[in-house]
C-alpha cells in the first residue's frame, strides 16, 4: 500500500498488511557458500549477491514460503556509494527473488558486517501460507 499523502516510492511499498497467521522471519542471509566461506573475490558484490539470492531462495523454500510471500526486507550493503547500493539492489530485483522486494523494504549502506570480506546481506519476513 502506498498512501497518496507520501511520495511514490521507486519499486517498493510504505507498508505491508499481511492476514494474522504464521510468520517465518530469517537470518539475515550472507554470501556463504556451504563451507562456510564468503564467495567471489574480495570487492565482488555481483557474486556475493548471487549467492544471497540463492540463499534467501533456498531458506525461504525449506520455510514453505516463496519470494510472493515475503512481507518485509532490509537489504544490507557494504559501501557508502549510493552507486553501489543501487547495483545491489538491481541486481536483487532482476532475480528471482525480486517479488520479496516489491513489499515493504529497506536499502542500507553499512560500515561492515559479521564476516571478514563480506558485502552484502538480506534479513527477510515472510508470511507463510495457510498450511
Amino acid at each position: 500500500m502506498n498512501p497518496p499523502t507520501v511520495h511514490e516510492p521507486a519499486g517498493y511499498s510504505h507498508v505491508t498488511i499481511s492476514a494474522a497467521g504464521r510468520l517465518a522471519h530469517l537470518a539475515g542471509q550472507c554470501p556463504l557458500d556451504l563451507d562456510g566461506t564468503v564467495v567471489g573475490p574480495p570487492g565482488d558484490y555481483a557474486a556475493q549477491t548471487d549467492q544471497v539470492i540463492s540463499n534467501c531462495l533456498a531458506v525461504l523454500e525449506a520455510a514453505g514460503a516463496r519470494p510472493s510471500d515475503v512481507v518485509r526486507s532490509i537489504v544490507y550493503v557494504v559501501s557508502p556509494d549510493s552507486a553501489v547500493l543501487a547495483q545491489v539492489w538491481r541486481r536483487l530485483n532482476a532475480s528471482e527473488l525480486a517479488p520479496a522486494f516489491t513489499t515493504a523494504s529497506t536499502l542500507l549502506g553499512v560500515a561492515a558486517l559479521g564476516y571478514p570480506g563480506q558485502l552484502v546481506e538480506v534479513d527477510l519476513t515472510a508470511a507463510l501460507p495457510d498450511a
